[in-house]
């Protein structure tokens, strides 16, 4: 079966910083877009969206997302998602979209999450008011980089998986 990819961009853009999976997957669309295997969409804050498109068969999923400060705002953060980290028990949650309510939700569905890499960056402000802080606003570059090196990879996974 061939590749296909879901880029999910999450966030809130009326809270600064949390709108940066947004402003990624906008700029991704603009620039360049991703390929014929490959969804790219801002679910802004519809969680239940993201698990109802999750029930369709994915070979994976990019989670791009705001990510607590950790003392280092703007710092990129990218790595694997562990599904069981994020809790077993399966609820549905229609306002829900931090990834471990999204996984939940799927589950509760009776589907199952796609390898997931998230490719996140830390928070400097998530006031009301829209826009990125400029420490947020200068990891976007690196964060396109990262999301395309994403893509390439679970395409890479994928054809592996058919040989």
């Amino acid at each position: 079966m061939p590749s296909r990819i879901l880029v999910a961009g999450i966030g809130n853009i009326f809270l600064g910083d949390d709108g940066f999976g947004s402003e990624v997957v906008r700029l991704l669309c603009a620039t360049d877009g991703a390929g014929p295997d490959v969804r790219v969409t801002d679910y802004g804050i519809g969680g239940m969206h993201l698990a109802y498109d999750l029930l369709d068969t994915w070979s994976a999923l990019i989670l791009v997302d705001a990510l607590p400060d950790r003392g280092s705002p703007g710092s990129l953060h990218v790595f694997a998602a562990d599904h069981e980290s994020f809790g077993s028990t399966a609820a549905l949650d229609a306002h829900g979209m931090d990834p471990g309510t999204v996984f939940a939700s799927l589950r509760a569905l009776g589907g199952t999450a796609p390898p997931t890499i998230v490719v996140g960056c830390e928070v400097a402000d998530t006031a009301d008011g829209i826009g990125l802080s400029e420490p947020v606003r200068a990891a976007v570059p690196a964060a396109l980089d990262a999301v395309r090196a994403a893509i390439v990879l679970a395409r890479e996974r994928s054809t592996a998986q058919e040989v």
